[in-house]
């Protein structure tokens, strides 16, 4: 994969960030075409939380049923491999949600190594597809819409003024 990502860091909250970088430095990521998967991929306010630098074109997996959210990264790659067929390596995303519907888990080989994230959301569910065999593709922006919590099938906008008077 592309080995020009931008450094990640884990902010107090628990959020995935980019690092911060050096003054006048300019960030590789934007300079490699990558995409954030933020609230501005899905067209939201971005708050800073929740950025995972992936290279476009990448493809995102929703495995269907219901994950044992107490596995780690070694036992969510063998599900892939086992239970889907396919190459924890190859560089997509496969997003796993556990029993409750408040947990995602992302794993992903960024070509250096494999990254697990996680995330929780305080009020909600995460909307997840109708069971059928093996896993539903997503594109990056709808993953964008439902780590935001929003409904990645039918994404509404929000209608604002375009007057303030």
């Amino acid at each position: 994969m592309n080995e020009s990502a931008a450094p990640l860091a884990i902010l107090a909250s628990g959020a995935v960030a980019p690092a911060p970088l050096p003054t006048g430095t300019v960030p590789a990521a934007s300079a490699a075409g990558h995409l954030e998967l933020s609230g501005d991929a899905a067209g939201g306010h971005c708050r800073g939380e929740g950025m995972i630098p992936v290279p476009a074109g990448v493809r995102v997996w929703l495995p269907n049923g219901v994950t044992d959210m107490r596995r780690g990264m070694n036992g969510l790659a063998l599900q892939v491999q086992q239970g889907l067929g396919r190459d924890p390596h190859a560089g997509d995303l496969y997003v796993f949600r556990g029993k409750r519907g408040d947990l995602v888990k992302i794993l992903w080989h960024d070509g250096l190594g494999m990254s697990l994230y996680a995330k929780r959301l305080e009020r909600g569910r995460f909307v997840w597809p109708a069971p059928v065999d093996g896993a539903v593709a997503i594109s990056p922006a709808q993953l964008g819409y439902m780590l935001e919590g929003i409904d990645w099938r039918h994404p509404q906008q929000t209608w604002r003024p375009s007057t303030a008077g």
